[in-house]
């Protein structure tokens, strides 16, 4: 019983230790709503890229885990209400309203970057990748930038803490 209540007050310990120092040196850990999804063209004009008021949420953990969800407001259901059962275009539709990835992350401060270690992703070709995105941080509303798409457009994320 004693050896027990040792390993667990070790643990308990070590996360107290850790946790706090990570976490007082990283403005971003907790939930945050999408509150735009953006792209700007290469002429610098900004449109929508997942339509009028886009759902979503980012979660960065004390731990350096992070979820980040994208989805268009108005999504197309299935017609035959089974997912194993989509028409060609019912799933490109599908993918093509949706973004969304999940696995580690490290904040760079100085650089303004987060770099996002990808373990899934709702596109195949970024699992097991790093991305690295320059954000800005201003009170509660986090933005990013990815990289430019080959159609020369920058996809722009805006997300508000969530209280």
């Amino acid at each position: 019983m004693k050896r027990t209540f040792q390993k667990g007050f070790l643990c308990i310990v070590i996360v107290m230790i850790t946790v706090p120092a990570f976490a007082q040196s990283n403005p971003l850990i907790g939930s945050w709503r999408l509150i735009a999804a953006d792209k700007i063209l290469a002429d610098g004009t900004r449109v929508t890229d997942y339509g009028q008021d886009p759902h979503g949420i980012a979660i960065f953990t004390p731990t350096g885990h992070y979820v980040v969800e994208i989805f268009r407001n108005q999504r197309k259901k299935f017609a035959s209400d089974d997912r194993t059962k989509g028409t060609p275009e019912e799933y490109k539709e599908a993918i093509l309203s949706s973004s969304c990835h999940f696995g580690t992350y490290a904040l760079d401060s100085v650089r303004n970057t987060i770099s996002f270690y990808i373990d899934r992703a709702s596109i195949p070709n970024l699992d097991q990748t790093l991305q690295v995105r320059s954000f800005m941080l201003k009170g509660d509303t986090l933005s990013w930038r990815v990289p430019p798409r080959p159609d020369g457009s920058v996809p722009v994320s805006v997300f508000k803490r969530i209280q």
